[in-house]
């Protein structure tokens, strides 16, 4: 059956294009396995994350080593791969095409916990780049995920029911970050690192199967209102061409291109922080403090979607500009949080930079689909994500790991210990170190990501200031209303 005609059986049945495509039941149903999918996805993005305490000094790697792992392995795979995969899903099986994705990379994730050193003739490959090399797998798979539910969102519900359903889908994110501390913070410290990887990857298959088992592929377009501009056929050239020619999109993904950077540079050493400031073992870090953070956050992203939702008949461009309110209004929670040795400051800070700032998730999901037509949604938010992964995600941990050796080379120096490395400070190296020694490290290993960590979060506020600059253009943008 023809999309066309797939259509004109629906409007001829009792459904009405205007509230959504099929039952307000099955609606719900969808976007909670597209949610469930998406917090799948940011369990395996973000374990690397909750498991550093412990794996960090096993593999004796530095703090620029590890957002190397963190981030840009991740991020360069997953960009490179996501715009062809989105273009192909513009006119394909979108449900079938994230089922195959969702295995790769839950086989992906597995895997990251079989690295071992590898030895072929006399090349030793170290775990580090066996490691490295998984992560990118899992990049790989995780690029056929995102674009392809905004669109499958865009279809069954309506443009005013879009901010919603796409502030609640962005919860993902914090509670994929939530469920990764949960599960994979007990475990690491109980059975070790390793077994975090193999048992958060492997249930991946199982929700593959029942995405492609219950989730229906709606016609394109079919919950847009009538006259809403469409095109018979999805080209690559057309599609750039109506991006290219969208303000509010490129202002929007570079105000979340900001916040990508802030967020996950932060939330990669995010346990490191509290493991080296305050001594918490990495499933101590996970269950105290990141997992009330994730909830905060999650609260954040649903409650912005929800707000301009309400606002919608009065303000268009709410969507753009509360999270851009909140984008500003997050830095000094945050300088808070990481000034203070108090743990306790330390998480109100954290949750409460959390609560006002990932509203912006709302924002990037409905901005990208609202400005473009329905079949070029999920090139848009590929081309979106490639920025925004690739930018943010990829430099993000990176640049916080390489302005954390850099501060931590210069203390040491100024202490009289620059012979001193980041590796001798933690685990069983620690140990071996003269007491002299030791007092350094216990100064300058905190202090180095510490200050990293605040000058970071200083630069939401430019992400803040795009957003408001986003509102200007959008009511003119918007294609669907």
């Amino acid at each position: 059956m023809t999309e066309a005609s797939a259509r004109q059986d629906l409007a001829d049945s009792a459904e009405d294009p205007e509230n959504g495509y099929r039952t307000p039941g099955y609606r719900r149903y969808v976007l909670n396995v597209l949610l469930l999918i998406f917090i799948l996805n940011f369990m395996d993005r973000t374990l690397l994350a909750v498991v550093a305490p412990q794996m960090k000094p096993e593999l004796g790697i530095t703090d620029t080593q590890f957002g190397l792992l963190t981030g840009f392995g991740f991020a360069l795979f997953f960009t490179v791969v996501g715009i062809p995969l989105a273009q192909f899903a513009e006119t394909r099986n979108r449900v079938q095409i994230m089922a195959v994705c969702i295995a790769a990379w839950s086989l992906m994730t597995a895997a990251c916990g079989l690295s071992t050193e590898i030895t072929i003739g006399s090349l030793t490959i170290g775990v580090f780049w066996v490691l490295l090399v998984f992560r990118m797998g899992v990049g790989v798979g995780e690029a056929g995920c995102v674009p392809q539910a905004n669109s499958l969102i865009s279809d069954y519900f309506p443009p005013k029911a879009r901010p919603a359903a796409l502030g609640y889908f962005g919860m993902g994110v914090t509670l994929g970050t939530m469920f990764a501390n949960v599960i994979g913070g007990p475990i690491t410290d109980a059975f070790g690192w390793r077994w975090a990887f193999i048992l958060l990857g492997l249930p991946g298959i199982a929700v593959a199967l029942l995405l492609k088992l219950t989730v229906e592929e709606p016609p394109r377009g079919y919950s847009d209102p009538k006259g809403t501009p469409r095109r018979e056929k999805a080209k690559f050239s057309d599609g750039m061409r109506e991006i290219m020619g969208k303000r509010s999109f490129w202002s929007m993904t570079a105000a979340a291109t900001v916040a990508s950077f802030c967020g996950y540079a932060i939330s990669s050493f995010q346990s490191l922080f509290i493991n080296r400031t305050f001594g918490l073992s990495a499933g101590e870090a996970a269950l105290l403090i990141n997992v009330p953070v994730a909830i905060a956050a999650s609260l954040g992203a649903a409650g912005t979607g929800w707000l301009a939702t309400r606002l919608a008949n009065r303000s268009i461009t709410a969507i753009a500009w509360l999270p851009g309110i909140g984008m500003i209004a997050c830095v000094p929670f945050y300088i808070w949080a990481f000034s203070t040795n108090n743990l306790w400051f330390a998480l109100a800070g954290l949750c409460l930079g959390g609560v006002v700032k990932y509203g912006y998730l709302a924002a990037q999901y409905s901005i990208g689909q609202g400005v473009v037509s329905s079949q070029t949604r999920a090139l848009a938010t590929a081309v979106m994500l490639f920025v925004i992964n690739l930018v943010g995600y990829g430099f993000g941990p990176l640049f916080i790991g390489v302005l954390s050796d850099f501060l931590f080379n210069a203390q040491v120096a100024a202490l009289g210990a620059p012979e001193l490395t980041r590796q001798a400070c933690e685990g069983a190296g620690l140990a071996a170190l003269p007491q002299h020694l030791r007092t350094v490290c216990g100064i300058a290993h905190p202090e180095s990501l510490q200050d990293s960590l605040l000058i970071t979060s200083c630069i939401y506020a430019l992400g803040g200031l795009l957003f408001l600059l986003t509102a200007r253009w959008l009511d003119r943008d918007l294609v669907a209303r």
